[in-house]
């Protein structure tokens, strides 16, 4: 099939001046730009409008939904033809049959939950392939994630590795990067990635190196210690000799934006060294996760369903409620930087806890007779750990000066159950909408080299990303005097404004705001 755009203000991915022209795809690919008088079965007049890339999510959390649902509707209305599974260290896959249970509860907060696929896949290389087999809506890759390995090589216990349970680790590694992972993903907060030291993370990164993959972290702090949370992240890029990309960039807490500047200039001292720094950033002075990083390390040990028998007992409330009041050194502690009042719970598992969705911690407290942390506590345990967040740290002056950063390229980060953050639906149309358009922060052709070319360099996801000929035809057309995210903290669940059409491999899937129910995806495998 031939597919004609026309008349369109091309802006192709590349930082460069955006120019008058047309675009010709034929079958999944970009055949000729420029003028073209070419007869052909579709014919979309684009004046007026801008003709871009797709965009890259480099930080996705569709990873057991596209499994579930596999058009991913809520990422094409905002332009995104690819995303990036896998984050934070804690996924899908690897995954050992004996673990599945446990497993599915501590990510249960993050991915959700569903009893509709077969979870007995174990490997990365079968997860992908559950994924080719079923179809996708847009191109899918997948980062291998630290928690899911050192799960497979020591289980779920709370303390560092052994000499060799690291060389296992590295071995797990090995095997799901030859299968076409694009990296290696960590949280540092998130069990049991948090109980690792920095020279396990150092000897797999050793292994993701030689593929020339990428390690994307969620840093040990982002608040009061994140000076030197950046400083373990350059040493594993320094040592190992690894690609860095830092997840959702930002600095949490009011205490802690001072160190905002001495951050960037870590990043300046990392590119002198000759390590290749990159990272991605939502547009919003709010983030979001799952409900039981509240709590302090020690009460995850073993996973969730320990954690539970520690939610039980009241000995072990007592402590919780001690430590998260007073801190433990390193450990980022969200009631002390965000507040119980800036913590808002924004999905549950069951209908018995579903009047609390959208309601901070103070007011839970209030609404079922308790002190907020108990009452937090009831909540996650009656949950099984599966409750999603949001939480208020920012200034949007902050966001502004990450986003304007040569380092930068736009994600969401979005988790897609309950009462989302809004930046599951908008984060893109937002930075269009409202750093281009309205307060001029970026240029569209920085801006949408952003979202194209400068994600897909930083993940190494080859021919796509730019118009050029011969390039996977991952194209959009938009409005930019429309473009704009609608999504609120109170009211989320709204598609932005603006997207005209997208394709994915030369496949119509959007057009004129009408969704076609196409799955028009690949499964990308790093090769």
């Amino acid at each position: 099939m031939k597919i004609l755009i026309k008349n369109g203000l091309i802006v192709n991915g590349n930082n460069t001046v955006p120019f008058l022209g047309d675009l010709l795809i034929e079958n999944n690919l970009i055949k000729s730009i420029g003028k073209i008088d070419e007869v052909a079965d579709k014919i979309i007049d684009a004046k007026g409008k801008i003709v871009c890339p797709g965009f890259i999510d480099t930080h996705s959390h569709s990873d057991l939904m596209i499994l579930v649902n596999p058009y991913n509707e809520i990422k094409i209305r905002q332009g995104i033809t690819t995303e990036v599974l896998g984050q934070d260290g804690i996924s899908m896959a690897p995954l050992p049959k004996k673990y599945v249970s446990s497993w599915r509860k501590n990510i249960a907060g993050l991915d959700g939950e569903s009893d509709e696929i077969n979870w007995e896949y174990e490997t990365t290389d079968n997860y992908l392939k559950m994924m080719e087999e079923n179809g996708v809506g847009l191109n899918e890759a997948y980062l291998v994630p630290h928690g899911n390995i050192r799960m497979e090589a020591m289980g779920l216990e709370g303390r560092p590795a052994t000499d060799e349970e690291i060389k296992k680790m590295c071995e797990i590694t090995r095997r799901e990067m030859e299968v076409g992972a694009f990296g290696l993903s960590t949280g540092l907060i998130y069990i049991p990635c948090a109980y690792s030291e920095t020279k396990e993370i150092i000897e797999m990164c050793k292994v993701v190196a030689e593929f020339d993959g990428v390690f994307v972290i969620h840093q040990r702090s982002e608040a009061d210690t994140i000076v030197n949370s950046m400083r373990e992240v350059i040493e594993i890029g320094k040592k190992s000799g690894v690609k860095i990309h830092f997840s959702h960039f930002k600095v949490c807490g009011k205490s802690n934006w001072k160190y905002l500047d001495e951050m960037l200039n870590l990043l300046e001292e990392a590119r002198k060294e000759g390590i290749e720094v990159s990272f991605d950033q939502y547009p919003y002075a709010a983030g979001s996760t799952m409900l039981g990083v509240i709590l302090p390390p020690w009460a995850h040990a073993g996973g969730t369903d320990e954690l539970m028998k520690r939610l039980e007992n009241s000995d072990c409330r007592n402590k919780m409620i001690y430590d998260m009041e007073n801190g433990i050194p390193g450990w980022d502690n969200f009631v002390e930087f965000a507040g119980l009042d800036q913590i808002f719970v924004t999905s549950v598992k069951t209908e018995k806890n579903s009047d609390l969705i959208g309601k901070n911690l103070l007011e839970i407290g209030k609404i079922r007779g308790k002190d907020p942390y108990n009452a937090t506590f009831d909540l996650l345990l009656e949950e099984e750990n599966a409750v999603g967040m949001v939480d208020f740290y920012g200034l949007e002056e902050h966001v502004i000066k990450i986003l304007k950063r040569p380092e930068q390229n736009v994600c969401t980060d979005g988790l897609l159950t309950g009462k989302p953050h809004p930046r599951a639906y908008g984060s893109f149309p937002r930075v269009l909408g409202r750093y281009v358009r309205e307060q001029k922060i970026l240029t569209i052709e920085e801006a949408i080299f952003k979202m194209t070319k400068k994600a897909a360099t930083s993940f190494g996801i080859k021919n796509r990303g730019v118009i050029e000929e011969e390039y996977f035809a991952d194209i959009l057309v938009i409005d930019l005097e429309e473009i704009i995210d609608k999504g609120t903290y109170v009211d989320p669940i709204q598609y932005p404004k603006g997207i005209n059409y997208v394709l994915i491999n030369g496949n119509i899937v959007l057009e004129n705001g009408n969704y076609h129910k196409v799955l028009a995806g690949e499964v990308i495998r790093k090769k």
